[in-house]
C-alpha cells in the first residue's frame, strides 16, 4: 500500500477517537449548564412564571424525581453518553425535548435538504466567482481593475453576511416603501409551491434562494479572493515560471499550464472548512430570512435548551468537518501529484 493510501487510512481511523473526543466534551458540558430540560418542564408545570429555584421548592420531591428519570439524568455522566452514542444512534432515535411529536433524525434530515441545497449552491457559486477574480486581479495587479475590485472586496468582507442579508431585505423585499419590492421577504419555497408548474417552480426558487445566496457567497468573497490573488502573484514570481519565458514561451501559458495549477494548493487546504460550514447552514442568515433549515433548528435547540436537537445537529456537523479536512488533503494531492505524507 503507498504512502498516501496509508496516509488517508490513518485520517480516516483517526476521525472516530476526535469525533468522541468532540461529543464527549459537549455531552459532559450540556449537563451542567442550567435550564435544562427538567428545568423547562418543571417552569411548564408552574405555569411558565417563576425561576428554576423556586420551581424546585414548590414541586413534590417525587414529581422532580420522575422528571429526572423521565430524562435520564439518574443514570452516570459517562452511562447517558453511552446510551447517546451507541443505543440511541448519536441521538437520531431520542424524542425532540421542544417537538415531542418527532425525533432528533425526523427534525435534522427534514430541514437538512434545505441547508444543503444553500450550502451546495452557495459553495459553488463562491468558487466560481473567486477563482476567476483572483486570477485577474493577479494579471492586473496594481492596475485599474485590480484596484476597484479591490474596494468591492473589502467592502464584502467589513459587512457581515446576516447585515448584509437585511439591507437586501430593506432594499429588494419590499420593506421600505421607496425602494423595489422584488423578491420574497423570506422563506425556501412559497406556500403554494405544490400548485405551481415546472417553470413557475424554478422561477420561485429562483427569487427565494437570489438573496440569502448573496449572504452564503459574500461571506468567504473576500478571503477566497485574495487568496487567489496573492498566490498566484507567489507562483508568477517563482523561477520556474521566469524558466518558461526566457525560453520562449509566453507569460499566459506559463501562468495558466503551470503557475496555476500551483496557485489552487492554498485553495485546496481550505476546501473542506468551506464546504462544512456552507453544509451546515448559517444561523443568523437563515434568521434573516425565515429558512427552516439546520442554523434556524440550531438556534432554536440552544434558546429552548433542546440538548438532544443541539447534540445532534453537532455530530452531524462534526463529522461533515472532520470528512472535509481529509477531503481538503485529497484536494491537495489531486492539484501536486508530488506531495507525499511518507516514505514508502
Amino acid at each position: 500500500m503507498s504512502s498516501k493510501a496509508v496516509y488517508f487510512v490513518r485520517r480516516l481511523l483517526l476521525t472516530i477517537p476526535t469525533f468522541i473526543g468532540i461529543t464527549l466534551a459537549s455531552f459532559l458540558l450540556c449537563q451542567f449548564v442550567p435550564g435544562g430540560p427538567v428545568e423547562q418542564a418543571l417552569l411548564k408545570m408552574k405555569g411558565g412564571s417563576g425561576d428554576g429555584e423556586m420551581i424546585s421548592e414548590e414541586i413534590s420531591e417525587a414529581q422532580r424525581q420522575a422528571l429526572i428519570e423521565h430524562f435520564g439524568f439518574d443514570k452516570p455522566i459517562l452511562k447517558r453518553y453511552w446510551d447517546w452514542l451507541v443505543i440511541n444512534k448519536i441521538g437520531m432515535s431520542v424524542n425532540s425535548y421542544l417537538y415531542t411529536h418527532k425525533t432528533v433524525g425526523e427534525l435534522i434530515f427534514e430541514r437538512f435538504p434545505v441547508s444543503l441545497t444553500f450550502g451546495i449552491t452557495g459553495f459553488i457559486l463562491t468558487y466560481i466567482v473567486c477563482i476567476p477574480l483572483g486570477i485577474a486581479k493577479a494579471l492586473r495587479n496594481g492596475g485599474l481593475f485590480d484596484l476597484g475590485s479591490s474596494v468591492l472586496v473589502f467592502i464584502g468582507y467589513s459587512i457581515p453576511a446576516f447585515a448584509f442579508g437585511m439591507l437586501l431585505k430593506m432594499f429588494f423585499s419590499g420593506t421600505i416603501d421607496a425602494f423595489w419590492d422584488i423578491f420574497p421577504i423570506g422563506g425556501f419555497r412559497s406556500e403554494n409551491w405544490e400548485e405551481l408548474g415546472f417553470f413557475e417552480k424554478v422561477a420561485d426558487q429562483f427569487m427565494h434562494m437570489f438573496l440569502p445566496l448573496l449572504c452564503y457567497v459574500i461571506g468567504n468573497f473576500a478571503v477566497l479572493t485574495m487568496l487567489m490573488k496573492n498566490s498566484l502573484m507567489e507562483q508568477i514570481s517563482q523561477d520556474y515560471v521566469r524558466t518558461v519565458v526566457a525560453r520562449g514561451g509566453t507569460m499566459k501559458m506559463a501562468v495558466w499550464k503551470h503557475a496555476f495549477r500551483n496557485a489552487l494548493i492554498p485553495i485546496a487546504t481550505g476546501f473542506g472548512g468551506v464546504l462544512s460550514i456552507l453544509f451546515a447552514g448559517s444561523v443568523l442568515i437563515e434568521r434573516v430570512f425565515s429558512i427552516q433549515g439546520i442554523g434556524l433548528l440550531s438556534l432554536e435547540a440552544i434558546v429552548s435548551r433542546d440538548y438532544m436537537v443541539f447534540m445532534g445537529i453537532l455530530a452531524l456537523t462534526s463529522i461533515v468537518a472532520l470528512l472535509g479536512r481529509i477531503l481538503s488533503d485529497f484536494c491537495y494531492v489531486m492539484i501536486d501529484p508530488r506531495i507525499s505524507f511518507g516514505s514508502d
